[in-house]
C-alpha cells in the first residue's frame, strides 16, 4: 500500500494500523487469545505476501468445543422467540459495523490471504450485501397457505428457525462465505458456531468481535455468533456433535465427502458448497475483446484461488489461434507481486503446499503431451522474498486428461478446441464438478441452448460474463461434487428453517383425507 510521495508500507505497518481500529489486541505474550474461541494451542498466522508473522491465535480443546456449543444453543433456545425483523435489526446493525470498518477489514484480508486489495474490501462488500439482503428477508419468511380437501378446514406451510449451524469455512473467502451464512441463519432464529480454516484465523477473530459488540450494545446474547478455531481435531467433533443441527461445509471435494457422511450418519443436515472445475465456451460469434477481459479475470484473479475460478477455456477451432495469441500478450502484463500495491493484479499463493501443488499439476500437464504457452514460472526476487509468487500458466491441454479433471487451486488455465456446439457443452459437463460456466456468444439460439436443461449441468450457467464472482442476490452453489449446496440469495434461506405444514379444523366435524370412513 503506497501514499502519494512515500514508500509502500510493510505488512506489519500495515497490520499495526489495523489491528487497534478492527479490536485486535493481543496478551501479554502476543497471542490473541478469548474464551470464544479457546485455550488450546497456538496458531502462528504468517502473511502470504512477506512470511512476517502478523500474529498468533489460540485454537479451541474439545472441551472448549463442547462449551461454544452449549452456549449457541442456550443462545438459540431464546433467539428463536426474538420477532424475525428485530433479528434482522442486529444484522442491519452488523451491516453497518462493517461499513465503517470496511477497507480496515479489507486490508486484513489482503494480509492473510494475500488477494489485492480490490478483491479484500470487494469481500467486505460482498459481507455488507448479504447483511442488506437478510435484513430485508426478515420481514419475509413467509410460507403458503394451501387449499385443504376437507371442508371446514385450513392447511398452511410454515418455516420455523431450525438449531445451531456449525459453519466451517476455507481459506479463500475468509469472511464472506461465514456472512453468507451466518447473516441469513441469524434471521431465520439461529445461532451459529464457526470454525473458519487455520490459514486465516485473524479476520475471523476480527468479524466475531465485531459481531460481540454490536450483540451487546443490543443486549442480545453474542453466543449467537460464536467461534472456534483450529483444524480438523476440531472440526470433526462439531461435524459430529447431535446439537449442530445444519453443517454448512465450503472446501475440496475430499472434505466435504467427509463432512457428508458424518452428518448423514446422525440424521443431520449438511450443505455442501466445494470444488470446481469452471470452464468458459468461446463461440465464433463472441466479442472477443469482453471474452479475453472475463477469461484474464476468471484465470488470474485471487491468483487462481476461487472455487470459481476459470480454469478451462474451449474455444472454437476457427478462432482458437487467434485468441490464444491475445491471452499470451495479455499474460505477459499481468503484474503479479505485493498486493497491497494498487498497480498489482494477481499477488501470492497461501502457502508452500498451493505453490507445490501448482508446480506437479504442470509437470503432469506436460507428461500427457501439454505444451505451455505462457507462464509457469516460480517468481523471485528482492520484493516477493518470503512469498510464494508464481506466473500464471496457459496450457494446451484435452479434456480428458486425469489433472485437467482434477481441480488444483492455482492459476492454471487448460486450453482446448471444439468444432460445435454440441461438442462444447459435452466438454463443459465431462469433469466431475459442477459449479460455474460461461459462454461467449452473439448468437441468440447457442445462449439459450447453454442455459437449457440440454445445456450447462453446472448451479451457475453465464452467457458474456465469466464464471468468477457471483451477486449474493442468487443462490450460489453448484452439483455433482460440487456438493449440490445453495447459500446466499433466492431461496437459499429455507435451508436454514425446519418446515412445518399445519392444519387447523375449525368445523365441528372430523372428515379423514382421501374419504376414509373409519368407524361410525
Amino acid at each position: 500500500m503506497k501514499t502519494k510521495g512515500s514508500r509502500a508500507k510493510t505488512v506489519k505497518q500495515v497490520a499495526a494500523e489495523i489491528f487497534p481500529r478492527l479490536g485486535l489486541k493481543a496478551n501479554n505474550a502476543g497471542v490473541f487469545a478469548g474464551e470464544w474461541f479457546g485455550s488450546g494451542p497456538v496458531i502462528e498466522k504468517c502473511s502470504p505476501i512477506d512470511g512476517t508473522v502478523i500474529g498468533r491465535v489460540t485454537t479451541a480443546t474439545p472441551a472448549e468445543l463442547g462449551r461454544a456449543l452449549g452456549a449457541a444453543q442456550r443462545a438459540f433456545l431464546a433467539w428463536r422467540e426474538v420477532p424475525a425483523p428485530r433479528r434482522g435489526e442486529i444484522v442491519r446493525r452488523y451491516g453497518e459495523a462493517l461499513r465503517a470498518r470496511k477497507a480496515d477489514l479489507g486490508r486484513l484480508v489482503t494480509l492473510e490471504t494475500g488477494k489485492i486489495i480490490a478483491e479484500g474490501e470487494g469481500e467486505v462488500q460482498e459481507m455488507i450485501d448479504i447483511c442488506d439482503f437478510a435484513t430485508g428477508l426478515s420481514r419475509q419468511l413467509h410460507g403458503l397457505t394451501i387449499a385443504s380437501e376437507r371442508p371446514g378446514h385450513r392447511m398452511m406451510e410454515q418455516w420455523h428457525p431450525l438449531g445451531v449451524v456449525g459453519i466451517i469455512s476455507a481459506f479463500n473467502f475468509p469472511v464472506a462465505v461465514w456472512a453468507w451464512n451466518s447473516a441469513l441463519a441469524a434471521v431465520c432464529g439461529d445461532s451459529t458456531v464457526w470454525k473458519p480454516s487455520e490459514k486465516t484465523p485473524l479476520t475471523a477473530v476480527a468479524c466475531v468481535k465485531m459481531a460481540e459488540r454490536v450483540c451487546r450494545e443490543c443486549g442480545v446474547d453474542p453466543a449467537i455468533f460464536s467461534l472456534v478455531c483450529g483444524d480438523a481435531a476440531i472440526g470433526e467433533p462439531l461435524v459430529a456433535d447431535q446439537r449442530v443441527a445444519l453443517v454448512s461445509a465450503t472446501g475440496s471435494t475430499r472434505m466435504g465427502r467427509r463432512v457428508g457422511e458424518a452428518v448423514a450418519r446422525r440424521f443431520g443436515r449438511s450443505l455442501l458448497e466445494l470444488g470446481g472445475n469452471n470452464a468458459i465456451i468461446v463461440a465464433p460469434s463472441a466479442d472477443l475483446k469482453l471474452a479475453l477481459r472475463a477469461i484474464l479475470f476468471g484465470a488470474v484473479g485471487t491468483a487462481g484461488q476461487r472455487c470459481t475460478s476459470t480454469r478451462r477455456l474451449i474455444v472454437h477451432a476457427s478462432i482458437v489461434t487467434k485468441l490464444t495469441k491475445k491471452l499470451i500478450e495479455a499474460y505477459r502484463q499481468v503484474r503479479v507481486g505485493n498486493p497491497l500495491d494498487p498497480e498489482t493484479l494477481m499477488g501470492p499463493l497461501i502457502d508452500l503446499g498451493a505453490a507445490e501443488a501448482w508446480v506437479q499439476a504442470i509437470a503432469t500437464a506436460k507428461q500427457h503431451g501439454g505444451r505451455v504457452l505462457a507462464g509457469g514460472q516460480r517468481l523471485t526476487g528482492a520484493a516477493r522474498a518470503g512469498g510464494f509468487y508464481v506466473s500464471p500458466c496457459l496450457i494446451e491441454a484435452e479434456n480428458a486428461w486425469a489433472i485437467v479433471q482434477h481441480e488444483t487451486f492455482a492459476p492454471i488455465l487448460y486450453v482446448m478446441s471444439y468444432r460445435t456446439l454440441d461438442e462444447a457443452i459435452a466438454l463443459n459437463n465431462a469433469v466431475p464438478q459442477g459449479l460455474s460456466s460461461a459462454i461467449f456468444t452473439g448468437d441468440q439460439r447457442e445462449a439459450e441452448l447453454f442455459v437449457s436443461a440440454c445445456g450447462s449441468d453446472c448451479g451457475i450457467a453465464n452467457v458474456n460474463l465469466g464464471t468468477s464472482g457471483a451477486e449474493i442476490g442468487g443462490a450460489f452453489g453448484g452439483e455433482k461434487e460440487t456438493g449440490g449446496g445453495r447459500e446466499s440469495g433466492s431461496d437459499a434461506w429455507k435451508s436454514y428453517m425446519r418446515r412445518q405444514t399445519a392444519t387447523i379444523n375449525y368445523s365441528k366435524e372430523l372428515p379423514l383425507a382421501q374419504g376414509i370412513v373409519f368407524g361410525k
